[in-house]
């Protein structure tokens, strides 16, 4: 929606919510919130629940542009919850339940808590948050919708509610003018000024005709005492946010004892609507018009011409009302004025309050007529949109324990799917555990400082203690087998890296299956589990990868090839002299890069043998088997959703069924001519 740069951004909107009303249901109260906000020319989003110390639960209703980007899982960073720039707004209300009355309460403070920092909505209808339909469209579909208003047929008890007092009836309509002068003193505090805060009624009756509409106060020129003097330019302010808008109809009304040139009504209809396209003209008060003075060429629009057609009505005088003259006797009286007037017979069938009420009705058919393609093509969308989060959301979980353990396998299935894709290369995973052997190994073997090992002097000093007291007679073996166990068991370290390493890797890969399977988002509780068995099974694998890794380094020096030494070119040095121990380090580090090399292919291949081939074929075996001998209620906590979650669904399968009631009700629809 357009904003309104010119409205003060910290004006304190606290006072708009304040209210004694107490509301049966949470959404109730947030529906009412809602109402005001989008009025004022702001949206309104719901914060998570909480609790206070006594246990109390409240929830914080924030306004949609105080809200931080915020990343739905680590795959997704973008947000997408709100068109609108978050810019750290600091307004919002709490809504609490109150334990004593079994009710929900709103409560708003008087300070910074209570502004914008940020200009008001002019169109807040064309925010999605609202609707992805205009409210003309959404009220079309939901007059189609319910074809009969309200359930209420002739007859049968009329009444009238407000949206303030949602489960109080009003049946004396004295108490409904008395509740509007009440809910206004309260709003305006017993003052003459205005409020843009509206005051909701519905009337329900088969008198009525089923539209919505808008009492505007009436435009005035100067301010009387207790108003301010800029309280003319408030109202037309007020009054221009109504009646600018493209789809609003104009009933522009004007007494018939005034100047119609002068008509203030008149006046601003034509600013806004110059072709008069939207633009009724009611002329009231005829009855109270001076002796040999009449209307006929105004009503027949001679005089001041309007493309739709004006209405003359004769209302109830103050003295009525304080009579309390109802209003079919009023209409009864208003019939007879125009039929017996000799002024106005002969236009009488299309006078009187009821003939607008006709008007209405019959323009609101035309407009439906000509935007049904358009409604309908809306409401399509609305399905497919509705049906696309369904699905995202997750269909309702079934209460039968049989469904539930299917639902579970199913999940189970479908986050081995995720992670197998991860393992394998379908994602992000696999590449990294070839990394660690193809690169990592050989560089931390490489690392390895064999030349300290086979330094010189510690040659020496290995074979000089192998030997003892009884000097070697021809080689040096016993010296060789030390200097070899020495330096193979350096590569014991490496070896174990990779293991850790490949471990931490396939750790990462089962919490990004997790966050990357999307049918497991609903189900924290479940999540949960399969991370702690999946981690669980991958120490298992682990320990195991640990022992083989560890005994193929042993096996190495539990048994020296001797035909390596064999082969080596045999030169004859002098005994215990430099070259001859520079001579048993040369081949004492031939043979170990000859191992070096074999470790490298056995290595891989008993880590991947043990965690990789275990995690892809039996990560969640143990969770199976315990899985058997859960009962109902344990499968069901396994399933449990996310508060918020829910209640997301249950709009959206609210939506999709109205979105599905319009619809059949507009292929249904046969218009008459």
């Amino acid at each position: 929606g357009s904003e309104d740069e010119d409205a003060a951004d910290d004006v304190n909107y606290s006072a708009h919510f304040a209210t004694d009303t107490l509301f049966p249901t949470f959404d109730e109260a947030v529906n009412w919130a809602y109402a005001v906000a989008v009025n004022l020319g702001f949206l309104l989003v719901k914060s998570s629940y909480n609790k206070t110390r006594d246990g109390r639960p409240y929830r914080y209703l924030r306004c949609d542009r105080g809200r931080k980007s915020q990343p739905r899982d680590l795959e997704n960073a973008i947000r997408v919850d709100t068109k609108t720039k978050a810019i750290g707004c600091p307004f919002y209300i709490k809504i609490y339940y109150v334990f004593v009355t079994n009710s929900w309460k709103i409560r708003t403070k008087n300070d910074a808590t209570g502004t914008h920092n940020h200009p008001m909505i002019v169109y807040p209808e064309g925010h999605r948050k609202i609707s992805g339909l205009s409210p003309e469209a959404k009220k079309v579909v939901q007059d189609m919708t319910k074809s009969k208003l309200h359930n209420i047929e002739p007859g049968e008890e009329e009444y009238a509610k407000f949206l303030h007092l949602p489960k109080q009836r009003f049946t004396d309509y004295s108490l409904v003018r008395k509740e509007i002068q009440d809910e206004t003193d309260k709003i305006t505090s017993n003052s003459r000024q205005i409020s843009s805060v509206p005051i909701q009624l519905s009337i329900h009756s088969p008198n009525v005709v089923n539209l919505a509409m808008i009492d505007l106060p009436g435009l005035t020129k100067v301010a009387v005492e207790g108003q301010p003097e800029t309280i003319a330019k408030d109202i037309e302010k007020l009054v221009r946010s109504y009646v600018e808008k493209p789809n609003c109809i104009i009933l522009a009304i004007t007494p018939a004892n005034q100047d119609i040139a002068t008509s203030d009504a008149i006046r601003l209809a034509r600013e806004v609507d110059p072709a008069g396209e939207r633009t009724f003209g009611v002329l009231t008060k005829l009855d109270l018009m001076d002796k040999g003075t009449n209307a006929p060429e105004v009503l027949e629009g001679k005089s001041f011409r309007l493309q739709r057609p004006w209405v003359g009505t004769v209302n109830r005088s103050q003295a009525d009302i304080n009579t309390n003259v109802d209003m079919l006797a009023a209409r009864k009286r208003e019939r007879e004025f125009f039929a017996t007037s000799p002024d106005y017979a002969h236009i009488a069938s299309k006078m009187g309050s009821e003939y607008p009420a006709k008007l209405l009705s019959r323009d609101l058919e035309n407009v439906i007529k000509a935007r049904i393609p358009g409604i309908a093509s809306l409401i399509k969308k609305g399905i497919d949109e509705a049906e696309s989060e369904l699905d995202q959301l997750g269909r309702p979980v079934a209460v039968d324990a049989g469904a539930q353990l299917y639902t579970i396998l199913e999940l189970f299935r479908a986050f081995d799917q995720t992670f197998a894709e991860h393992l394998e290369g379908g994602r992000s995973g696999g590449d990294r555990i070839y990394e660690v052997f193809g690169t990592m190994l050989p560089k931390a073997m490489k690392k390895i400082p064999f030349d300290r090992h086979l330094c010189l002097q510690n040659v020496k000093k290995v074979v000089s203690q192998a030997d003892g007291y009884q000097p070697h007679l021809i080689a040096p073996e016993e010296g060789y087998r030390r200097l070899i166990e020495g330096a193979l068991s350096c590569f014991k370290d490496p070896a174990l890296a990779s293991v850790e390493t490949v471990h931490r890797i396939l750790t990462e890969l089962v919490r990004k299956a997790i966050v990357g399977t999307q049918e497991l988002r609903r189900f924290p509780t479940l999540q949960y589990e399969i991370a702690s068995a999946a981690n669980a099974a991958l120490m298992r694998f682990r320990e195991e990868s640990k022992k083989i890794t560890l005994r193929l380094v042993e096996m190495e020096s539990s048994y020296i090839t001797p035909d390596f030494f064999r082969k080596l070119s045999s030169t004859n040095v002098v005994p215990y002299t430099e070259a001859y121990y520079l001579k048993i380090s040369s081949n004492v580090a031939s043979y170990v890069n000859m191992v070096s090399e074999s470790l490298k292919n056995s290595i891989p291949k008993a880590v991947v043998y043990c965690q990789v081939r275990q995690a892809k074929q039996s990560l969640l075996n143990q969770f199976y088997l315990q899985l058997g001998k859960k009962e109902g209620k344990q499968l069901a906590r396994l399933l449990d959703e996310d508060f918020e979650l829910m209640e997301r669904r249950e709009k959206c399968l609210k939506r999709l069924e109205l979105y599905r009631a319009a619809r059949d009700d507009i292929d249904s629809v046969s218009w008459t001519e």
